[in-house]
């Protein structure tokens, strides 16, 4: 299989300021319906973390995806609306999944 055509996950960290949490969370919410209308939008779902970050898990059917989304000019608005509400860069670590064919419980 081709590196494109595999399913691509993405895990994005964000720091909010802590007065600024609640906001983070609803200008990332209100992304959400848009980015789930995507092609090979999987999974996009936000997570609050016992680290105080919110955590955005994404699944893309393959690379490519992935790549359209990352050029996407709703995604660079997003990070202009976000950013008044962090108090560190954005971190984010892309990955292929391994033993996806063990099932979804062995891989996201």
């Amino acid at each position: 299989m081709s590196e494109s055509a595999q399913a691509a996950v993405v895990v994005t960290v964000f720091t909010p300021r802590p007065d600024a949490k609640d906001e983070l969370i609803e200008a990332l919410r209100a992304y959400l319906p848009e980015v789930h209308r995507e092609e090979g939008c999987l999974l996009y779902a936000i997570h609050d973390a016992e680290d105080a970050t919110i955590v955005l898990i994404e699944k893309w059917a393959s690379r490519a995806d992935l790549d359209r989304h990352d050029e996407s000019p709703a995604l660079a608005e997003l990070d202009r609306t976000v950013a008044p509400f962090l108090s560190a860069p954005t971190r984010w670590t892309t990955m292929t999944p391994l033993l996806a064919e063990l099932g979804p419980a062995a891989a996201l």
